[in-house]
């Protein structure tokens, strides 16, 4: 029965036209997982510019983004650690920001913005050859106000459903862990050279990558667009 039916298919098409079929199934590039940040990468947000703005200072963003990764009270909120209100009351403290706690969260709300122009474009065209996934440092409040975009992703999690926060290692094994793939097989794009040099060290294939124009160039130069 089973070698009957393989004579079916065989016969199916001439003998050249079937070796042709053969052979681009076998030349076929296996399916990928691609890991992406969201906020600089993907999605737009006001970070850097609003600690700036709270600050009264004009540092340059890769200083900001480093103490922001390094901070602790981001690290415990990010993490899931400690609530909200405990976290503006830390962070406050620790970077000597003159407002209350009501007044940070306002505005701390807002630092999400929207997706890049073309971004849930360029997850679909993806999505069509490879698993696509998001892994951010993110918490409660901005999470909620970007679920719309979320649901382009094949898998997304953020580090304070995890429990575990870039550059840590550990978030990164946990991410391979759920998602069932080995580092050689594994792509991630983020703005942050700390989080590229951690997954890099794990032997994963780490981009560094500057808004949605770059990560589109570093896709093209990998031959995924």
């Amino acid at each position: 029965m089973g070698a009957s039916a393989d004579r079916r298919v065989n016969t199916a098409l001439p003998a050249a036209d079937w070796s042709r079929v053969q052979h681009a199934v076998w030349q076929k590039q296996p399916a990928l997982t691609l890991l992406f940040d969201l906020g600089g990468v993907l999605y737009e947000n006001a970070t850097f510019d609003s600690l700036n703005a709270m600050l009264g200072t004009s540092l340059p963003e890769d200083v900001l983004k480093d103490r922001w990764l390094r901070s602790p009270a981001v690290r415990a909120f990010e993490s899931g650690r400690i609530s909200p209100d405990l976290f503006a009351g830390e962070f406050l403290r620790e970077w000597q920001i003159a407002l209350t706690p009501d007044e940070f969260l306002e505005d701390f709300a807002t630092w999400v913005r929207r997706p890049f122009g073309g971004a849930e474009k360029l997850i679909t065209d993806l999505r069509a050859e490879h698993e696509v996934c998001c892994l951010s440092n993110c918490n409660e409040l901005h999470w909620r106000r970007i679920d719309d975009f979320l649901g382009c992703f094949d898998f997304a999690s953020s580090s304070h459903l995890l429990g575990e926060i870039k550059p840590d290692a550990r978030v990164f094994r946990r991410i391979m862990s759920e998602l069932g793939v080995e580092p050689d097989h594994l792509l991630f794009f983020d703005d942050s050279l700390l989080n590229v040099e951690a997954a890099g060290r794990l032997g994963i294939r780490a981009f560094l990558v500057d808004g949605l124009a770059d990560t589109q160039r570093v896709l093209k130069e990998q031959g995924l667009l």
